[in-house]
């Protein structure tokens, strides 16, 4: 907020571009389009600041929009049949060691590729509870979907994940 009780833009952008960024990679948006992605959550948030009104917190609101714009993007890469392997940067925010990370990031890549199994409505629920720690009630709020809708998608998102897991381990071994 700016001393007239405007909201600050670059605060908004600093405060924020991490967890847009990290949400557009969990939501399956192609690698190769992350930033041009992110800028266009900033873009909008950009043009709609002056309306928004403060009945959500500004992550909530800058979810929203975040979640309209990856699904954009996955319609497009869909439409191209963009079809590559996930990749997560290696600066992805993984505390100490340089071996720690890099073994982080590799978890991170195992469960995005798994996450990217699961149907759209699934991974939707799925990345906005178990990631990023909302709640079934705030993803109903943020998608206009019913809360009972949700946490059926939820449980079914939960029990495919695991599956996958599963499957996952049996491959390794």
């Amino acid at each position: 907020m700016t001393g007239g009780g405007q909201l600050d833009f670059g605060a908004l952008y600093d405060e924020h571009v991490d967890t847009v960024w990290r949400l557009l990679v969990r939501l399956g948006v192609h690698p190769s389009v992350l930033e041009d992605a992110a800028q266009d959550v900033f873009v909008v948030a950009h043009r709609q600041l002056a309306t928004f009104r403060g009945e959500s917190t500004m992550r909530t609101w800058l979810t929203g929009i975040t979640l309209r714009v990856a699904k954009d993007y996955r319609r497009a890469a869909s439409r191209r049949g963009d079809a590559e392997p996930l990749e997560v940067a290696d600066d992805v925010h993984a505390p100490g060691r340089p071996d720690e990370q890099a073994m982080a990031n590799q978890s991170l890549r195992h469960v995005l590729r798994i996450a990217d199994q699961l149907e759209d409505a699934q991974r939707l629920v799925f990345t906005l509870v178990e990631f990023e720690g909302f709640t079934v009630p705030e993803v109903a709020a943020l998608t206009g979907t019913n809360a009972n809708t949700l946490s059926t998608r939820l449980r079914a998102a939960r029990a495919r994940f695991n599956e996958l897991v599963e499957l996952h381990v049996e491959e390794v071994r």
